[in-house]
């Protein structure tokens, strides 16, 4: 048997120049026809990336790649010949900080939900590629076969996490009510920062994965039929440190709640993130959305 394989790359439409690092001001504006199983929720959370994208976009506009395959397969006596087109388009950008809130106009077409996003706010021009992170939410067990973004109140929450350099680690969670809790670094570290070693697989959240010890352990539950969560998962080559927090104001029965995650406000979380990505060009942001159904 014969088998040949030919790759050609072709990268166009560069549509900025290279050099410098420029912070801009933007606004972008996305209508979202939703399929049936979204929820208003969900609607927005989409809607708000999209109009985040075609700002950025339009500022520094887009990267879009082709890869060409041509695969020969046969004998001695005939042969086939397979060509393959793959491409992908990638805005040059990432977003820094949202100025003020989005607006959002929820309106029903023929019982079709629509929903449009408008926002403002500041992005970077991204000049350089960043570090390749790969961070996988799981439920209920600490494989990556585990992976998922769909849990029940009460299911265990663990993260693997990966990096092909030495760098830092921080992990926050937002629920509906815009509330940020801070999963990593853990409680009991003073030092308000997580180390990782290249190359090392990390199962975080796991007592007997992790042998640093004083390792918080984390069970999600829902206090109505359906909520949503994002998970952050911010890592840089270069040291920083948390968000200044405080302990959890939750309470029962007049009891506030042991062991819960430190926890800081939307806005001054978002206000942290933002200074550290404004003067930290590799930090890289990967956000998960989590459902939790009671």
């Amino acid at each position: 048997m014969m088998k040949k394989l030919f790759i050609s790359l072709l990268l166009t439409s560069i549509m900025m120049p290279v050099w410098g690092q420029k912070i801009k001001s933007v606004e972008g504006e996305f209508v979202y026809y939703a399929p049936e199983n979204v929820s208003v929720v969900e609607a927005k959370r989409f809607a708000l990336k999209q109009a985040q994208l075609k700002a950025i976009a339009e500022e520094f506009g887009t990267i879009v790649s082709q890869t060409n395959l041509t695969r020969i397969e046969g004998n001695n006596e005939q042969s086939t010949t397979r060509f393959s087109s793959f491409g992908s388009s990638d805005v040059k950008g990432e977003w820094i900080e949202t100025k003020g809130k989005p607006e959002y106009t929820v309106s029903y077409e023929d019982g079709m939900l629509i929903v449009t996003c408008k926002v403002e706010g500041k992005a970077r021009e991204i000049v350089s590629s960043q570090v390749d992170i790969l961070a996988k939410v799981l439920r209920n067990g600490t494989e990556d076969r585990f992976e998922s973004e769909q849990f029940k109140s009460g299911d265990d929450l663990f993260l693997s996490f990966q990096s092909p350099v030495n760098g830092y680690l921080a992990v926050y969670l937002v629920d509906d009510d815009e509330q940020v809790q801070c999963l990593l670094p853990y409680r009991d570290q003073k030092d308000g920062i997580y180390k990782v070693e290249a190359n090392r697989r990390y199962v975080l959240f796991s007592e007997k994965d992790d042998p640093r010890g004083n390792v918080d352990e984390y069970t999600l539950e829902a206090n109505r039929s359906l909520e949503h969560n994002q998970v952050y998962v911010i890592f840089s080559p270069n040291q920083f440190v948390k968000a200044v927090d405080k302990a959890s104001q939750k309470v029962s029965n007049s009891t506030q709640i042991a062991g819960y995650p430190r926890e800081l406000s939307f806005e001054d979380f978002h206000k942290w993130l933002a200074k550290c990505r404004r003067y930290d060009k590799e930090m890289c942001l990967k956000k998960v959305l989590l459902t939790v159904r009671r």
